[in-house]
């Protein structure tokens, strides 16, 4: 009885180490043949129309980036109210260096404003860029530059380093 337990046990492992084999050919069949996408998982959006349409329709001037380049890639816009009945314009970007900044306008009150897109935010001293003054602003996770023109308020945040974020501020159109 011991001979033929063993050989049962033994079939039973080679039948075993067959199936995995089969499953794992599967596996590398589907993987070599599956399409994969390319690059860093990013996906960028064009920007322009959104940027047009909210400049006819916001009530303050909407600004957007000109001569930014290719390594600054548009991934988010948007243009709405928010429920207080502000109008409020957001272009997010994923940096040169990899981080995160976004154009964040309202006609939101300046506290507000920077309370939404910069929570926790201290004033940081002010940085000159393309030769008017913004406001600095370290948040929790987040940085700001901030200036009040009439009734907008614009805010350059993100993850970015300050002068980054001074980049997009001056490309500001």
């Amino acid at each position: 009885m011991a001979g033929k337990s063993s050989m049962r046990s033994r079939q039973s492992v080679r039948d075993m180490v067959l199936s995995m084999l089969a499953v794992g050919g599967v596996v590398a069949v589907g993987y070599l043949f599956i399409p994969h996408s390319a690059g860093d998982g990013v996906h960028q959006v064009d920007y322009r129309s959104a940027l047009s349409s909210a400049k006819r329709a916001a009530p303050y001037p909407v600004l957007g980036p000109e001569g930014l380049g290719d390594t600054w890639r548009a991934t988010s816009v948007e243009y709405r109210k928010d429920k207080s009945g502000h109008n409020v314009w957001h272009l997010g970007f994923v940096t040169p260096s990899g981080e995160y900044a976004a154009v964040e306008q309202s006609n939101a009150a300046k506290a507000d404003v920077l309370a939404a897109v910069v929570p926790g935010g201290a004033a940081d001293g002010s940085a000159p860029v393309a030769g008017r003054d913004w406001e600095r602003y370290q948040g929790d996770r987040y940085r700001g530059l901030a200036r009040q023109d009439g009734a907008a308020t614009t805010v350059v945040t993100g993850s970015a380093s300050y002068e980054e974020l001074a980049q997009l501020a001056q490309a500001l159109k």
